[in-house]
């Protein structure tokens, strides 16, 4: 039997590894239509039968799984190989939430691009959680518990340290001590971790000012710098916002931002490392 064509590998691969035809096609920079016709032909020339097609995707046969075990680690083989020869630009994609991505990642986008400019880092800001194999996504960074998924490799970047911020003038006129039972009388601005919420009720205590709420982090900060009221949010946020921290709130056992990532594969390692010293 001939070799098969190396390219229609890389389509059963990408078709294999998502078990979808749009999403491998997406990933390859093709059509569905060429990635599911050289997907036909590869299993015409093998002889097997590779995928069993649904109206939502795919599933592998047996033949499929079992071929394409050695068929993915050939052509880690194949791309290790040549990187070796001349070492390319490599995409690695970085799912984070809307907020982490304004807040913290993007003002530190320059100096990566300057460290490491093999590395085309895509940034995807989306708040749902992240299906690696289904979505190709190489690293995902999620605000929570510490993480118990099995088959993930999770490193903590930070806990969350959360603070009242609100601008200057309202810091004055707050004095330099205050205590919860102060903060609820005013404007308070919470995001949709609802900490506000959380904290009043384990003091036993009720906002008498009014609870504004956003979706998002970035959101509520924006609010806060506008002068509406003192948001609580993750210090490590704050970077140069031009607000004052004024109240510490208590911690929150585990919560913290956590690198979530799959594998070591490529490039997605320098990125972990990277991330993790900051």
């Amino acid at each position: 039997m001939r070799l098969p064509n190396l390219n229609a590998l890389r389509m059963f691969d990408a078709a294999a590894r998502h078990l979808n035809f749009g999403r491998a096609a997406e990933e390859l920079h093709l059509t569905q239509g060429a990635v599911a016709q050289q997907v036909r032909r590869l299993e015409a020339d093998l002889g097997h039968k590779l995928f069993h097609r649904h109206a939502r995707g795919l599933t592998l046969t047996d033949t499929g799984r079992s071929y394409h075990a050695p068929v993915s680690q050939a052509l880690t083989l194949v791309r290790d190989a040549t990187d070796k020869l001349a070492p390319a630009v490599q995409q690695v994609t970085l799912s984070v939430t809307p907020s982490f991505a304004s807040k913290w990642l993007v003002p530190r986008l320059p100096e990566f691009e300057a460290a490491h400019p093999d590395i085309d880092l895509r940034v995807v800001a989306e708040e749902s959680l992240t299906d690696f194999k289904r979505d190709g996504i190489g690293i995902a960074i999620r605000q929570g518990g510490k993480p118990q998924e099995g088959g993930l490799n999770s490193a903590l970047l930070s806990l969350v340290d959360l603070v009242a911020v609100g601008p200057q003038d309202m810091a004055l006129t707050l004095g330099d001590t205050p205590d919860l039972a102060d903060l609820a009388q005013y404007t308070l601005i919470q995001d949709g971790h609802r900490h506000w919420d959380l904290l009043l009720r384990q003091e036993g205590l009720n906002a008498t000012g009014r609870v504004l709420q956003f979706n998002q982090t970035a959101l509520a900060m924006d609010a806060a710098m506008n002068g509406q009221g003192i948001a609580l949010v993750p210090r490590i946020f704050l970077g140069s916002q031009p607000l004052v921290v004024i109240w510490q709130a208590p911690r929150l056992g585990d919560q913290g931002f956590y690198v979530l990532w799959p594998s070591a594969r490529g490039r997605a390692k320098t990125v972990v490392d990277w991330l993790l010293r900051q």
